[in-house]
């Protein structure tokens, strides 16, 4: 191969991750925003947590609408559908946890704290390392799905201690994804920044439930 070239595909390729980057961080800062504001919503109309099977029937739903678009300008306004009933999701979780502990904001902020140091450690660390974390996808991928069903039990049949095992198993998995998904857009292994923004948005988002829960049953006050 001719030496410029290669140089100029190297150069390319690096612009376009960057753009990727740029855009997908840009996202989802925005869709956080957009999030908490329908979260705030949900509080100050004390709406009822849509249940179970709703949330994962719009989360599911919405999800697969936003993959379907992602190269389309309507795959934004389905990112922001998506993010926005997740916000509506979390409202009420946030003020049942206000209403049933006494520190229960503190614990909130302890979370919210919690999640942006993990998420801006891991991800700055995976950007700038640019280390390959490719290899942990197979395993990562297994850990959610048995998570996400040993979640479901625990929900189901109302088990405390497997749901506190399960927050644990998702702090840790999700710290795993980070630094996973940030890789992949180092390394040109996700090219689209919508689906990029929702993969980091719902590895936040289960951040942040997972840290409230196990704070709540360490740290809360009745």
């Amino acid at each position: 191969m001719n030496p410029s070239t290669f140089s100029n595909t190297t150069e390319t390729h690096a612009l376009s991750t960057n753009r990727v980057l740029k855009n997908t961080f840009t996202l989802l800062a925005m869709t956080l925003v957009f999030s908490a504001i329908t979260a705030g919503v949900s509080m100050a109309l004390n709406l009822p947590h849509p249940g179970l099977i709703l949330t994962l029937v719009g989360y599911f739903g919405l999800l697969f609408l936003t993959s379907k678009l992602r190269n389309s300008a309507w795959g934004l306004l389905s990112v922001f559908a998506l993010t926005g009933f997740m916000g509506l999701t979390l409202g009420p979780i946030i003020s049942n946890y206000l209403t049933m502990f006494s520190n229960g904001a503190e614990l909130v902020m302890m979370a919210m704290g919690g999640t942006g140091v993990i998420f801006l450690g891991l991800s700055g660390y995976a950007i700038s390392s640019r280390k390959d974390f490719s290899f942990m996808g197979g395993f990562l991928m297994v850990g959610v799905l048995v998570a996400f069903l040993a979640g479901l039990g625990a929900a189901l049949f109302s088990i405390p201690a497997l749901s506190l095992a399960v927050s644990a198993m998702f702090i840790l998995l999700m710290s795993g994804m980070i630094l996973y998904e940030t890789s992949q857009l180092v390394h040109g292994g996700e090219t689209n920044y919508i689906m990029a923004t929702v993969s980091l948005y719902v590895t936040i988002f289960n951040l942040f439930i997972s840290l409230l829960h196990l704070l709540g049953f360490m740290s809360g006050e009745d």
